[in-house]
């Protein structure tokens, strides 16, 4: 058991080091996501650097990732095996080896876990993250709040279940690595100096990187 245990925390740990954004970005012409906007591979700074589309497809990505890390987790040891495999999977993306340690904030990530966890709970925590985000247009601030959201909706949503205090564990320090992850948003929104998404901005640089890759695509010049 603890063997397979181990097997999960690396196998997690890996796929986490997969950077979707940093990939996306590279198929979008872009050498090094993080040597632009925020320094970020995560989802809100493809957002603002690239668009809606790749930022969609980071977001699927590094999800996918995250669940799939609970899958193998748990076919090799159970729901132990499922949070450790989630849990770790975010650790690689935050702190990814092959990447220099410089990764996301985990939240992309984060859902994956909760969807393996529970689906219609990481349907309600991305509903509010949506609605967060159109009300204030801070997305560290829905990020935030879906982040204190989790481990309180895991108490609460899956009361009764095996290993309950397992999964409320797992979702305590899901939410404390976002939390950390978070820490420099934090300050700033303290401060007032956090950027809010401009929705405006972010069409125009989708229909410009849009317009880039059909020229590319058709061997015009840039």
């Amino acid at each position: 058991m603890v063997f397979k245990c181990i097997l999960a925390a690396v196998i997690g740990y890996l796929l986490g080091n997969i950077s979707c954004g940093f990939l996306v970005s590279k198929a979008y012409g872009l050498r090094d996501i993080r040597k632009h906007g925020s320094g970020n591979s995560g989802t809100t700074n493809v957002l603002r650097t690239l668009g809606w589309l790749p930022s969609v497809l980071t977001l699927t990505g590094d999800c996918l990732k995250g669940y799939v890390a609970c899958l193998i987790g748990g076919w090799l040891a159970g729901d132990l095996g499922l949070l450790i495999g989630g849990l770790c999977a975010i650790l690689g993306h935050d702190f990814p080896a092959f990447m220099g340690f410089k990764g996301g904030k985990g939240i992309a990530t984060s859902l994956g876990l909760i969807l393996a966890i529970n689906p219609w709970m990481a349907l309600a925590l991305l509903v509010v993250q949506i609605i967060a985000v159109g009300l204030t247009r801070y997305m560290s601030i829905a990020s935030l709040i879906t982040t204190v959201a989790f481990p309180i909706l895991t108490a609460i949503m899956e009361r009764g279940r095996a290993n309950y205090p397992l999964f409320v564990i797992a979702a305590c320090v899901a939410a404390a690595l976002s939390l950390f992850g978070h820490r420099g948003n934090i300050k700033r929104l303290i401060e007032g100096d956090e950027n809010r998404l401009d929705f405006a901005k972010i069409s125009q640089v989708s229909r410009r990187v849009m317009d880039r890759m059909r020229k590319y695509r058709s061997g015009k010049p840039h």
